[in-house]
């Protein structure tokens, strides 16, 4: 039986199209995905995130296990501040991507992807049996992610005094503690906004009060077409564990320094770093008509040079995108083979919106 997140009635209330995902029902749109799309690049929209895995870290070890476990250095942070990382297998293969944050002495908070859960779990909790580390996982709380340009002061007025006052002093990817509530100015979007984790009790009179502060509902789709616009990887789809964050868009993510931390799947990094044949992940824009697709097959030069990972039809733009995998030299134009037609496409770098903004014009 598919679980339930705390705000699954407000789905239902407002006529949520529900899926499964990883074991869980999820809205995919509440009638037009398109227009829960363009909602958020022009105003706010709301996401049902509660299917995230949150997990509490604390201990004296914490740090020192997190320096272990992540290719990202925690060393980065200050109190309340965020960091997006890779955990990897000893080869270098991504397990999950995520985000901790740093709560301040000992206390840290993982957010991992819904899908990879049970792995997830498994892998921290054996790589933690030499730490002095507790790992709790939050199971009675919603997360909400309230993203676009006017999703900052819709959130604002409904928050009380001193929650308002917290959250108004937030710089990006900085979280704070107020009250009941968790806010972070975090997202999967290209926008700002907040993601706010609040008790699962609290959760619908939350959603009500935001929906009524003008904040329309988003399902799952239109969250997959703003990443995919946002240059944002998607686990699963952009990167799994057969492929290393240097080929993945992330080796932005791996702190080298200092040498002597010997965080899983260094060596493995190592090894690859200065390869000239290892493959890279870009965008591509459709010079016409069409949508690109997964697993469509890439052609540079005449030869064969990778495939789409993820790809859609860009609302903003109004043109086909992608995040494609292809050899170390593929630049400028390629050609995408779709149904036996082989149409051409610029070879660019991700993001392809920003910020409400077109990164390209064509």
């Amino acid at each position: 039986m598919a679980r339930h997140t705390p705000l699954h009635e407000e789905h239902l209330r407002l006529g949520g199209k529900m899926v499964d995902f990883a074991g869980w029902e999820m809205p995919l749109h509440y009638g037009s995905q398109l227009d829960e799309h363009n909602r958020v690049r022009a105003d706010a929209g709301m996401f049902d995130v509660s299917h995230m895995t949150i997990l509490d870290l604390r201990g004296e070890g914490a740090a020192p296990f997190l320096r272990r476990l992540l290719a990202n250095d925690i060393h980065r942070l200050a109190p309340g501040k965020a960091l997006y990382s890779c955990m990897l297998r000893a080869d270098g293969g991504i397990i999950d991507d995520l985000i901790v944050y740093w709560l301040g002495e000992d206390r840290y908070r993982m957010v991992v992807n819904a899908a990879t859960h049970d792995k997830d779990l498994a892998w921290i909790q054996a790589q933690a049996q030499p730490f002095a580390v507790t790992i709790a996982e939050r199971c009675d709380d919603a997360l909400i992610a309230v993203q676009g340009p006017s999703a900052r002061e819709r959130v604002h007025a409904v928050l009380d005094d001193g929650a308002r006052r917290a959250a108004e002093t937030l710089d990006p990817f900085h979280a704070t503690e107020t009250g009941a509530l968790f806010i972070a100015r975090t997202g999967y979007t290209g926008e700002d906004g907040y993601e706010i984790l609040v008790p699962a009790g609290d959760a619908a009179a939350l959603w009500r009060a935001l929906y009524n502060a003008g904040v329309r509902a988003a399902g799952l789709g239109a969250r997959d077409t703003l990443r995919l616009e946002a240059g944002m990887a998607l686990y699963g789809t952009d990167m799994d564990e057969t492929v290393s964050p240097l080929e993945s868009g992330l080796g932005w993510t791996v702190a080298w320094e200092p040498a002597e931390r010997d965080f899983i799947g260094r060596q493995a990094l190592e090894a690859k770093r200065d390869d000239p044949g290892l493959k890279k992940l870009v965008g591509l824009l459709l010079e016409g008509r069409g949508v690109l697709r997964g697993h469509q097959p890439v052609y540079w030069n005449g030869k064969e040079a990778g495939e789409i990972t993820s790809g859609s039809f860009s609302p903003f733009l109004k043109k086909g995108i992608a995040l494609a995998r292809v050899d170390s030299g593929v630049e400028g134009r390629c050609e995408v083979e779709m149904r036996g037609r082989r149409l051409s496409a610029l070879v660019v770098r991700p993001p392809f919106v920003r910020h409400g903004k077109a990164c390209y014009k064509m």
